[in-house]
């Protein structure tokens, strides 16, 4: 026989589906906007904002009346738990997203300093790492979750790359091409953050399956 709080845990994966359906999207649409300094596309990611804030109420909200009115126990809890911190991390996730989109804003009018090679780079293994992330959740798979937080590495060598690039071949020897460099130089921050949590993500998947804590702890890994 079913039990009636499977039903409300199948619900909450649910809610966080969705959220994060829409949290993906925020990634592709707001570098869609830089490609194409689109400020309708920009605002568009600004405006919507409110709706993946206001799922993270609802899950929250779910998350604390499960915990206080079905009294769950071990896997059951730690799924709660976790449930909540992903919801965190995706909301922040949709924040990145929207500060993309502001920093479009600021370049709208102005040709792109270069051709973007090593930012649409990163905003895949964005996607890919908050994709999988989920995906892990939702199979409780701990195995992938541990290959995502092995991915963070390489958002951090992107970021650089774009860093190095921006500041020596550009506004080091020409100062006035700062007010094109910075938004992009801001943007990879932003997209690197977003790769910080789903690592994030992982290592509650982690702890959801295996009651394992591996933040800071690499080595629990192998």
């Amino acid at each position: 026989m079913e039990r009636h709080l499977d039903r409300e845990l199948t619900e909450l994966k649910q809610q966080l589906l969705k959220m994060s359906t829409l949290v993906e999207a925020a990634i592709f649409e707001s570098i869609e906007a830089l490609k194409e300094l689109n400020i309708g596309k920009a605002n568009k990611i600004i405006s919507e904002d409110r709706i993946i804030d206001e799922i993270e109420n609802e899950i929250d909200e779910r998350c604390l009346d499960l915990i206080a009115l079905k009294q769950p126990m071990a896997v059951d809890l730690r799924f709660i738990m976790m449930s909540m911190n992903i919801s965190t991390d995706l909301e922040r996730i949709a924040d990145l997203a929207v500060d993309i989109a502001q920093r479009v804003q600021d370049l709208v009018g102005k040709p792109l300093l270069k051709p973007l090679i090593d930012i649409p780079k990163l905003t895949l293994l964005a996607q890919e790492m908050t994709k999988d992330a989920l995906d892990a959740f939702v199979n409780r798979d701990a195995q992938l979750a541990a290959s995502i937080i092995l991915r963070d590495s390489e958002a951090d060598k992107l970021r650089n790359l774009v860093q190095k690039e921006l500041i020596e071949e550009y506004m080091s020897k020409d100062p006035s091409t700062a007010p094109r460099a910075v938004p992009l130089l801001l943007i990879a921050r932003h997209l690197e953050r977003i790769c910080d949590h789903a690592t994030n993500i992982a290592e509650d998947v982690i702890y959801m399956v295996k009651a394992d804590v591996v933040k800071h702890h690499p080595e629990r890994l192998q």
